[in-house]
C-alpha cells in the first residue's frame, strides 16, 4: 500500500507529459476533480495537478519529437548519481542525467533494460506528491514486462526492492516493495507482457493506478471525455475492480476501486 511516509524505492512522484496540457487538465478534471496549476518560466512551465489543494502529479508538454504522452512514474531515492550509475551497470540507460530542480530535489529519467521508462527523485524541500491511496490519487503501480525475473534483479540493484507472491485463481502475482518492508507496504507489481489482456499494448510499460469511487462510472466518463477504456472493468476478489484507459493523448493509466482491507 503506497503511503507519503516515503522509503527509499517507493514511489513518490508522478508526472504527465502531453501534447495539449489545457486539453489533458480537462480530461482529468472531468475524471478525477483536479485543477492544474501551470508553473512559471523557473521550472519551464511545469505544472502541479491539486485536489483539495494538495498536489496528486505534475504535468508538462511534451511534442511528438520530445516523445509519445505517456505517464512517468518516479521512485525516490537518497543518492540519485549512485542510482544512475546502477541503471548503467545494471543494462539500463539514462535518457535524462540528474539535475537540479531549485532547491526542491534532484531528478532523472531512465530506461530499464526492456525499454521502460522510468524515473527518480531524490528529495530535496520537496519530499513528493502530498496524498496517495485516497481517490483521486495514485495507489498503485504496475510493470508490464516481457520478464518478470530479469525486471525483478534489475529494479532490485537499483532500488533494493523484494518481491512478494500473492496467489490468485490461476496462478500468482509477483509485487514489489521497499528493501525490508513488510508485504503490506507492497505499492506495485510486475506482470507478464503475454498476459496483458489488452489487445493494442506492443510495448512494455509502468501504468499508474488511480483510486475511484465507482470503476464503471469513471470508465464511462472515460469515454464520454474523448478518451478511450482499453479494458472495461473487471473485478477480482480481494483485490477490487479496475479498468485500464488513455487519455484523448494516448496516456495510458488504470483506474481501480479497491476491495476493503479485511475488517474494515
Amino acid at each position: 500500500m503506497l503511503s507519503t511516509d516515503y522509503r527509499d524505492g517507493s514511489p513518490n512522484w508522478l508526472d504527465l507529459g502531453t501534447p495539449d496540457i489545457d486539453g489533458a487538465a480537462g480530461f482529468y478534471r472531468g475524471l478525477f476533480g483536479w485543477d492544474y496549476e501551470p508553473g512559471g518560466q523557473e521550472v519551464g512551465g511545469y505544472g502541479m495537478f491539486r485536489l483539495g489543494g494538495k498536489t496528486v502529479a505534475g504535468g508538462m508538454t511534451v511534442t511528438p519529437e520530445q516523445g509519445p504522452s505517456a505517464w512517468t512514474v518516479y521512485f525516490r531515492t537518497p543518492d540519485l548519481d549512485a542510482t544512475a550509475a546502477a541503471v548503467r551497470e545494471s543494462g539500463g540507460a539514462v535518457a535524462f542525467e540528474p539535475m537540479d530542480v531549485l532547491d526542491l530535489g534532484r531528478m532523472a529519467v531512465f530506461t530499464d533494460p526492456a525499454g521502460v521508462a522510468f524515473a527518480a527523485w531524490q528529495p530535496g524541500r520537496h519530499k513528493g506528491l502530498d496524498e496517495v491511496t485516497a481517490v483521486g490519487t495514485l495507489c498503485w503501480t504496475e510493470l508490464y514486462t516481457p520478464d518478470v525475473a530479469a525486471a525483478a534483479a534489475f529494479y532490485r540493484a537499483v532500488f533494493g526492492w523484494e518481491v512478494a507472491e500473492m496467489p490468485f485463481e490461476g496462478g500468482t502475482y509477483t509485487m514489489v516493495k521497499p528493501a525490508g518492508a513488510p508485504d503490506e507496504e507492497a505499492f506495485g507489481g510486475l506482470v507478464p507482457i503475454a498476459a496483458d489482456p489488452v489487445e493494442d499494448t506492443e510495448r512494455p510499460y509502468w501504468t499508474p493506478y488511480f483510486e475511484v469511487a465507482d470503476c464503471d462510472a469513471t470508465a464511462a466518463r472515460v469515454e464520454e471525455s474523448g478518451g478511450k477504456v482499453r479494458l472495461t472493468p473487471v473485478s477480482m476478489d480481494g483485490v477490487g475492480r479496475f479498468a485500464k484507459a488513455a487519455d484523448p493523448f494516448g496516456a495510458r493509466f488504470a483506474v481501480i476501486t479497491s476491495a476493503p482491507a479485511p475488517g474494515a
